[in-house]
């Protein structure tokens, strides 16, 4: 069940687009919140409940140095995402084959 719940977290927080953008961008290395929030019209605060929620979910992690605040990317957490896709495609690649199979042969399958 902890599988179940910590993949819904991830699931939710990369329901938003702006958090999307967020984890294509940390994607290619870690970046202050400064850097992150820059191309968004939304105030700092508002921003900052992203980070937080991304933070919450466990897809990144962030380390205050002064005043900045660095935010990097925890792949493994994608991995869940991964994993569970890999499950969905086996499941729907089975059934595109056994459809395909019918199609082409339908008298083997009668």
């Amino acid at each position: 069940m902890a599988n179940h719940e910590a993949l819904d977290e991830v699931f939710a927080a990369l329901a938003d687009p702006t958090r999307r953008v967020v984890i294509r961008r940390l994607g290619r290395g870690p970046a202050s919140v400064g850097e992150l929030a820059a191309p968004f019209p939304i105030t700092l605060p508002s921003f900052m409940k992203h980070v937080r929620t991304l933070e919450a979910s466990g897809l990144i992690r962030t380390e205050k140095s002064g005043r900045v605040r660095t935010c990097t990317l925890v792949p493994e957490r994608l991995a869940l995402l991964d994993d569970w896709l890999a499950g969905e495609r086996r499941v729907w690649e089975a059934r595109t084959d056994r459809l395909q199979a019918l199609v082409t042969d339908p008298e083997e399958h009668r």
